[in-house]
């Protein structure tokens, strides 16, 4: 897609980081209502949308749309840059605050609880959804909302967000089942 300004490519990339964060937050919450049969709105923030999911959405769309074609790539990176990304974002986290909001320990090939196997492979699958399947769509639907309407949901989701960041910067979303201290030996399913 030939976006011709600053602007477009400014919100096409917004948009699409709200895409994926709410993707993410409701496979999230979905997981947890299968398999613990409760609503836990899962992350940090308190708003529907995980910025991990965003922030590996926008990675994977610029770092592989040249890929689109060749699923197979995009599979293996989109292994290797999410697993790299919730590696760091957990450490980060946990720095911080000294929380983790998932621990992997249980699970197999996972590396000091942060990151598996599994969870590698699920970010390849999902990564390649996005980049060969969901990214041409997303472009076309992007050219059919008039440019005014763009800046308005962006200049929204924007607001949203930093205010519940600025809130979550000092009281971070950790109730019931949705973090562990950095000693706690519970695991997640």
């Amino acid at each position: 897609m030939k976006r011709k300004s600053t602007t477009d490519r400014f919100t096409f990339y917004v948009l699409l980081f709200f895409i994926t964060a709410f993707a993410g937050w409701l496979w999230e919450v979905l997981l947890f209502f299968f398999t613990e049969h409760a609503f836990i709105n899962r992350g940090v923030y308190e708003g529907p949308y995980l910025p991990i999911y965003g922030a590996g959405g926008l990675l994977l769309c610029v770092l592989l749309h040249r890929l689109s074609q060749k699923p197979l790539s995009v599979f293996a990176l989109s292994m290797l840059i999410c697993t790299i990304l919730e590696y760091l974002t957990s450490y980060f986290l946990e720095h911080k605050w000294g929380i983790r909001w998932w621990d992997y320990s249980s699970h197999f090939l996972n590396i000091n609880g942060r990151v598996c196997l599994l969870g590698a492979v699920v970010f390849g699958l999902g990564g390649t959804a996005l980049v060969c399947l969901f990214l041409p769509f997303y472009e076309k639907l992007f050219e059919r909302i008039t440019p005014g309407w763009r800046k308005a949901i962006c200049l929204f989701l924007l607001l949203v967000f930093i205010i519940d960041g600025v809130c979550c910067a000092t009281r971070p979303n950790t109730g019931a089942g949705i973090s562990f201290s950095s000693d706690h030996s519970a695991l997640f399913p």
